[in-house]
């Protein structure tokens, strides 16, 4: 759900974004508001789904008395939308969201603007997809790290046993109490995992997409 509609959805806002009336804004900011908007309607839907998976990965390290015990994607929601409320399954929605919009910013909008720019120095079409999803890459995870983080301890807090209170009110408390703890570092904590993780995807994803395009056009489509 949320890779083919960040997908589709850049392309259609980038569309839109050729219309003349929008020739004064500059091409790089034209190209972050299409990333983000984007990132950020696609994690929206997928949000009940990416909450499953938290809890479902989060539930094997507790002690067995506190599992929740889900038997599947299927059941994690439907155990949530009953016994926490239908709203509860966009919880998290809005970490998730900022995330996937840092994300996009800098996979989709730096991917974007690196091919444009290498093609005006002259470089080679497959230089361009290449070299534009290797600065994607790194700047899709220097971006998203501070917020995947927040937004995997907020998804995956539990109430203290004694007090019934959560460790965070929010997102942003959630920064705060992480930054008063480690200092600003810390939202980056892990970046060389992290990056090994993101970045392959983010390039591998934008090379494919840029294949699959060329073939469609090729084809007609």
């Amino acid at each position: 759900v949320y890779t083919g509609a960040r997908f589709g959805l850049f392309d259609m806002f980038m569309e839109k974004a050729r219309d003349p009336s929008f020739d004064a804004v500059p091409g790089f900011a034209k190209k972050a508001l299409c990333g983000i908007s984007a990132g950020g309607i696609a994690a929206v839907a997928g949000t009940p789904a990416d909450l499953a998976l938290i809890r479902m990965q989060s539930d094997s390290l507790l002690p067995e008395a506190q599992r929740r015990n889900y038997r599947g994607v299927v059941h994690a929601l439907s155990t949530i939308a009953r016994t926490e409320g239908a709203t509860r399954l966009f919880k998290g929605a809005s970490t998730t969201a900022a995330r996937a919009m840092a994300t996009n910013f800098g996979s989709l909008a730096f991917n974007a603007q690196a091919k444009e720019t290498l093609g005006d120095m002259g470089a080679s079409p497959t230089v361009q997809v290449f070299g534009g999803a290797l600065i994607a890459g790194f700047a899709s995870s220097f971006f998203s790290l501070p917020m995947d983080f927040v937004k995997t301890q907020i998804q995956k807090m539990r109430a203290a046993p004694a007090t019934g209170k959560m460790p965070f009110s929010g997102p942003l408390d959630c920064a705060v109490q992480q930054v008063r703890q480690g200092g600003i570092t810390r939202l980056w904590s892990g970046f060389p995992t992290y990056y090994m993780r993101m970045a392959p995807h983010a390039m591998i994803a934008l090379v494919l997409q840029d294949k699959i395009k060329g073939m469609w056009s090729a084809a007609g489509l």
